[in-house]
């Protein structure tokens, strides 16, 4: 009984499943007729929307070819009179001349007949009725103006309703993926000259092949394309690849989008590894900023402040910071402090996912760094680095990751760097294992970094104008940080971007020319 009860009710319940079912389809199929009453309203409204505009068309047509007939009647009319007034004053002319010469026939005076003759013969050589042409001047056929519209009507007779536009086919072979921008090329399968214009849709991913549906970023539309080409320019390759479809418009809908392709937008993408920055540099993802009152918190210890802690304040110069420093590179104040027990600065605990250096101290005393949070350890990449107009003296470059917290770029034999000093004047300087080469080069706006790891060169650009600022050549036998080191001021960092393809000539010039740019390596 009870087992029969549960087979009841379960099937109570199937069927009250599917009574929902049929009440929902129901609800969708009346929803349906009513999309279809609206949409047929509105396609019959544009349809007479478009034979309003043929017949104004036609109406229009037939205004101004039926003035042109009138205009051609009425300049022939006219040259028809024109002529018909020359000759009947010619006519009454000759009238008058013939009937003066019938009265001369009858004068018996021999002098008189003479002379009378004589002035009949002048007017008769004179008489306008001799100089006129008897011929009509214009036509009185009109057939020139006349119209066939035999292929116009059968072109009438064969307009039908338009046809949904057939996907295009992406040129794979065609399409270039280089300096941040992506040449995209397509064709019709087939010729439509009804195509109004095409939409382009790109989509970031970091799968391969065919685009996936979960945990994909939104396509980006490009509307509005009336060439079979377009150039998506100024792009951020920060995944690896991107989807590209295609579809074509007519007037009045448009076509289902072609098979995407998966094009693969390979560059170098980091960010700004703030967890072990220096305490007064303020860090967001690219932008680093100089930060005085960054580190106070870390200056009190039991409530006491440290007095024999070193103060970066704007009033150094940076001859007295260098004479604070010493030979040695650090500051004297900063061993007391060590020597007397101190604190070092607030140790974070981070994963080596975060941060590819692993957990260190924060980078502390004068060594204002921020490094990047991804190692370089093959390939070639590019990045470009923009300071801010205020700010004084900073330093943009490449190290390995031992790098110490007192340590300043380029004053290591594990990093290198070229150096902007902004102070009384402004000086461009590469440095390396505390070792400087000063760069009698303008500095410029923007500087691009080049690393070409496996062929050991690190090369400096004005980023705009693809100068070449300083060349690096070494043997790299450790992974690669960005190394970044600031001071009043900010700077941002432009990562996701190709190696220009300016850079690459430059390089394969460059490597052609055997010792044209020194390197402070090779400097004893």
């Amino acid at each position: 009984m009870d087992e029969q009860r549960e087979t009841l009710q379960r099937i109570v319940s199937t069927l009250a499943n599917k009574n929902d079912e049929i009440h929902n389809f129901i609800d969708m199929l009346n929803h349906t007729i009513k999309n279809v009453q609206v949409n047929s309203s509105n396609v019959i409204s544009e349809l007479d929307e478009e034979f309003d505009g043929l017949y104004s068309i036609l109406d229009e047509m037939k205004g101004s070819m039926a003035n042109t007939i009138q205009q051609e009647e009425a300049h022939k009319i006219q040259a028809l009179q024109d002529q018909l007034s020359q000759c009947s004053n010619a006519l009454e002319s000759s009238e008058e001349l013939l009937e003066l010469a019938a009265q001369s026939l009858d004068i018996k005076d021999p002098v008189e007949f003479l002379k009378a003759a004589r002035q009949i013969k002048d007017r008769v050589t004179m008489a306008s009725a001799f100089r006129i042409s008897l011929k009509p001047k214009v036509s009185d056929s009109m057939t020139h103006l006349m119209v066939d519209f035999a292929l116009e009507r059968r072109m009438l007779q064969a307009v039908k309703f338009l046809p949904v536009p057939k996907p295009p086919e992406i040129d794979l072979a065609a399409c270039l993926v280089a300096d941040n921008c992506i040449t995209v090329s397509w064709k019709m399968p087939e010729e439509d000259s009804r195509i109004d214009h095409f939409v382009l849709e790109y989509r970031k991913t970091n799968f391969d092949g065919l685009p996936r549906v979960k945990d994909e970023q939104r396509w980006e539309l490009i509307g509005y394309i009336k060439a079979t080409e377009y150039t998506l320019s100024g792009l951020k390759f920060d995944t690896k690849y991107i989807n590209i479809r295609v579809q074509a418009c007519n007037k009045a809908v448009a076509g289902e989008y072609s098979d995407p392709v998966t094009l693969e937008t390979k560059a170098f993408v980091f960010s700004l590894d703030s967890t072990s920055s220096h305490l007064n540099l303020k860090v967001e993802d690219t932008y680093v900023e100089w930060d005085p009152t960054g580190g106070k918190g870390q200056e009190k210890i039991k409530g006491k402040e440290n007095k024999s802690r070193l103060h970066f304040t704007p009033e150094f110069s940076a001859s007295s910071l260098q004479a604070a420093q010493g030979d040695s590179g650090q500051n004297p104040l900063l061993k007391s402090n060590r020597r007397s027990g101190a604190p070092s600065p607030k140790r974070t605990s981070i994963s080596a996912r975060s941060s590819p250096r692993g957990s260190r101290d924060h980078f502390a005393g004068e060594s204002y760094t921020v490094l990047g949070d991804t190692a370089i350890e093959s390939g070639q990449h590019y990045w470009e680095v923009k300071a801010q107009k205020d700010c004084k003296s900073y330093s943009v470059g490449v190290t390995y990751r031992n790098m110490g917290k007192f340590d300043q770029l380029g004053k290591t034999n594990s990093s290198w760097c070229i150096h902007i000093n902004n102070w009384l004047q402004t000086t461009l300087s590469a440095k390396h294992n505390n070792k400087t080469k000063t760069l009698d080069i303008p500095v410029p706006d923007r500087i691009g970094v080049y690393c070409d790891f496996d062929g050991g060169q690190l090369a400096f650009y004005n980023a705009n104008s693809k100068e070449l600022l300083h060349t690096f050549r070494t043997k790299f036998t450790q992974p690669l940080l960005p190394g970044f080191m600031i001071w009043c001021g900010g700077l941002t960092v432009s990562t996701g971007l190709q190696v220009p393809s300016a850079v690459k000539t430059l390089q394969k010039s460059e490597n052609g020319l055997s010792g044209s740019t020194s390197s402070l390596n090779n400097i004893a």
